[in-house]
C-alpha cells in the first residue's frame, strides 16, 4: 500500500522533473527524500549538496567542491531550485516565515525573513507545506518573505513551479498567476482541499489523482533513501 507521505514524497520530486543541471536546494525531510529520488531516477543532472561546501551524490558520496561564490553565482542565476516551507502563503505565492500578526507587534514571532526575497527573485522556489490548513493558506501573508506573482514584476528568474502540501499539488498555470489546483493525493476530496485554504482557488474541472510511484520508486525511497521510514513522522493522516 502507498501511503500519503510516499505521495507528498513523488510530488515534491516532480518539482525537479526536467531541471538540467541545476542545484537542488531541498529544506525538510519529505523535501529532501524526493529531490534525491528525482537525483536517482528522471533528473540525473540535478546538482546536490551536503549543505556545507560539497557536491554529492544521493547516497552522500562526494561529487565536487561547491565554494561560496560558486553557490552565490548559482542563486543569483537562476541555475537552483529551492524548495522551501511557508508558515503562510497567499493565493499569489507570497510566502511568510517571519511572524504572525502586525510586523510592529507580533503574535508570534518565527524564523525571520532568511533567504527568502533573495531566493524567490533570483531563482525557482517551490514550497512545501506538511499540514495544510486556513492558518497556512491565507488571503494575505501577515509579511511577506518569499516574493509571489503579484509582487515580482521584471525578476529575471522569478519562478515558484509548484506548492505541495499533504493534501494535493498547486501551481499558478492562470491568466492572474493565482494559484490553482494541479491534483488531489488519493484519499482526498477538492471539497476538503476548498475547506482547508483560506482563499478561492482555481479548481479546473476534472481534477487529477497525484501520480503513484512506480514499484522502482517505491523500492529507492523505502530501501535507498529512507530505510528507517522517517518520512512516516512528518505526514499524519
Amino acid at each position: 500500500m502507498i501511503s500519503r507521505c510516499e505521495y507528498c514524497v513523488i510530488a515534491c520530486a516532480e518539482a525537479w522533473r526536467d531541471n538540467g543541471e541545476v542545484l537542488a536546494s531541498p529544506m525538510g525531510l519529505i523535501p529532501s527524500v524526493g529531490a534525491r529520488l528525482a537525483r536517482a531516477t528522471f533528473s540525473p543532472d540535478l546538482l546536490m549538496t551536503d549543505g556545507e561546501a560539497m557536491l554529492v551524490g544521493p547516497d552522500g558520496t562526494t561529487e565536487g567542491w561547491l565554494p561560496y561564490r560558486q553557490h552565490l553565482a548559482l542563486v543569483t542565476g537562476g541555475k537552483r531550485h529551492v524548495m522551501m516551507g511557508a508558515s503562510q502563503i497567499d493565493r499569489y505565492g507570497n510566502q511568510n516565515i517571519s511572524c504572525i500578526g502586525e510586523w510592529e507587534r507580533p503574535t508570534r514571532q518565527l524564523l525571520g525573513v532568511r533567504g527568502a526575497p533573495v531566493n524567490t527573485l533570483n531563482n525557482p522556489v517551490s514550497y512545501w507545506v506538511p499540514r495544510h490548513s486556513l492558518r497556512v493558506f491565507v488571503e494575505r501573508v501577515d509579511m511577506v518573505c518569499g516574493v509571489g506573482y503579484d509582487r515580482a514584476a521584471g525578476a529575471r528568474h522569478h519562478r515558484i513551479p509548484r506548492v505541495v502540501s499533504d493534501l494535493g499539488v498547486f501551481d499558478f498555470e492562470t491568466e492572474d498567476r493565482s494559484m490553482r489546483l494541479a491534483s488531489v493525493h488519493p484519499g482526498v476530496t477538492v471539497e476538503q482541499i476548498r475547506q482547508a485554504t483560506g482563499f478561492a482557488l482555481t479548481i479546473p474541472d476534472g481534477v487529477p489523482h497525484t501520480r503513484e510511484p512506480t514499484a522502482a520508486e517505491l523500492r529507492l525511497i523505502r530501501e535507498v533513501i529512507d530505510p528507517k521510514g522517517l518520512r512516516e513522522r512528518e505526514v499524519r493522516v
